[in-house]
Order: C-alpha cells, then sequence, then structure tokens
C-alpha cells in the first residue's frame, strides 16, 4: 500500500516506522517545516497522479486539519486521520467527501488496545447495571504536555458507561468538595511529569472493588492502529467509500 503522510511530527514518524514494518511505501510526506526527497510544503504541490492508488494519514493540528482534509477529498484521496478539535466541523468536511465520491475515516484514538479496553469497560457497566449496590467511577492521568482536560479517550469510555448505567445520568469532570449525587459519574483528571495516558473505571460496592485499567506506554499503540485503519479503508479490493469512525472496523473485525 502506497502512504502520504499528512503531518511528519513525533506522529507522523511513528507511523512511519509502522508502516515500513509491515511492508508500506511511503509515497509521500506533507510538511511545511520537512525538507526532503518525498516532502512537499502542501497537499496541492504532491503529483499524486504519478504515485498511482494512494491512502493518506493525516496527523496535523485543528487549524489545519478541515483544509487538508477537504483538499484530500477533492483529489479523491481516502483519507485516515487521527487530528482532534475540528470536529465541530464534521458536516462541512463530510459533504466534501460525499461530493466527490471518496473517503474518510475518522477517530479519537487509534490504540486497538483502547478501543478493546471501552468494550470491555461497556460490557462491565452493563453487568453492573443489574447491581444497584456498584457505584461507579474513573479517573484518568497524562503527562503535564497534554493540552486538553478530560481526554477524548475519557470522553468516549465515561459517554458509554453512563448510557448503560441506568443509575448515572451525568458525569462529572472536575474536583467536587461535596458529596457526589447518586446519579453522578465522577470523573476527574490529573496531569502531571511524564505519566503515561492511563484511564480507570471502578465499580465498587460494600463487599469489594471490580477496576479495569488502561495504561499506553507509548505512541506505538496509535501509529499501529492507524496503519490498520489505512489498511481497512484502503484494503486490496478498493477503497471503502464514504464516512468511517474505528468503531465501523472493531465492529467488522468482531463481526458485532
Amino acid at each position: 500500500m502506497n502512504i502520504a503522510l499528512i503531518g511528519y511530527g513525533k506522529m507522523g514518524k511513528m507511523i512511519e516506522q509502522v508502516a515500513l514494518e509491515a511492508g508500506h511505501t511511503i509515497a509521500a510526506i506533507v510538511d511545511p517545516y520537512v525538507q526532503g526527497t518525498k516532502t512537499a510544503k502542501t497537499i496541492a504541490d504532491v503529483n499524486f497522479d504519478s504515485i498511482g492508488d494512494v491512502c493518506a494519514i493525516e496527523f496535523t493540528q485543528p487549524d489545519t486539519a478541515v483544509a487538508n482534509l477537504i483538499a484530500l477529498a477533492q483529489r479523491k484521496i481516502p483519507v485516515v486521520t487521527g487530528t482532534t478539535n475540528w470536529h465541530d466541523r464534521m458536516d462541512e468536511v463530510s459533504k466534501e467527501v460525499i461530493k466527490a465520491g471518496s473517503s474518510l475515516f475518522w477517530a479519537s484514538n487509534f490504540s486497538i488496545g483502547v478501543n478493546m479496553f471501552y468494550r470491555i469497560a461497556w460490557y462491565a457497566a452493563q453487568l453492573a447495571n443489574n447491581f444497584p449496590e456498584y457505584d461507579a467511577g474513573g479517573f484518568e492521568s497524562h503527562h503535564n504536555k497534554k493540552m486538553d482536560s478530560p481526554s477524548g479517550t475519557a470522553k468516549v469510555l465515561a459517554q458509554g458507561v453512563l448510557s448503560r448505567l441506568d443509575r448515572k445520568n451525568k458525569i462529572v469532570w472536575e474536583t467536587i468538595d461535596r458529596k457526589p449525587e447518586a446519579d453522578e459519574l465522577h470523573f476527574p483528571s490529573l496531569r502531571m511529569g511524564n505519566v503515561p495516558g492511563t484511564h480507570s473505571l471502578f465499580f465498587d460496592s460494600p463487599a469489594d472493588t471490580i477496576e479495569i485499567t488502561h495504561t499506553a506506554r507509548s505512541r506505538e499503540g496509535f501509529a499501529s492502529g492507524a496503519v490498520r485503519a489505512a489498511q481497512w479503508l484502503c484494503g486490496s479490493a478498493g477503497s471503502r467509500k464514504g464516512i468511517f469512525t474505528i468503531d465501523d472496523m472493531m465492529k467488522d473485525i468482531f463481526k458485532e
């Protein structure tokens, strides 16, 4: 598979490493701050006709992602994007993708481990829904360079738990200096040092505690998931057309 990397920061470099190890080819790199024989400043500078069939993997910044995704759609280049905080413009991007007959695969977290963790945690919540003596709550921690709080992963996790626990009606993200209400799912955050991304979900009763935790040790899990998403989107049978999320891929893998 030919891959065009849109963005060549830490994630782009890790994706390149994972893709090459899997036998794929890096056909182009687009990053205004990088120089090299395969690199281009903008998507418009890439001669996609000379590359042949290609799948783009985009990890940039929220202020450039929308323009990148629209430019790729207009060129009918299928794209996997892991950039976050642009989803308020999803309708705008989706219209361009559908209009061009192209494809877009987006996710807030490409880690296969995290997406397995979601399903394990949500199934646990479904089970706990039958036992009101088990209260539920969670916690997430990251390094002090992370700019958002709570994490996107925490939001997806907590919303999934909320939808499966009838006795919980709202999520409280901030620290509270009062007794929590019975219908509140408390899920605070910590930002400190070099702490790896860690998400924990707890079910606690007077008799015992069930704890489910995922800890990310490196970016490799995210990079591997992004490459796997590109394989799923642009497989040997040809590119899937339309708008997809990692949930579509996981459902396909698990035959849900």
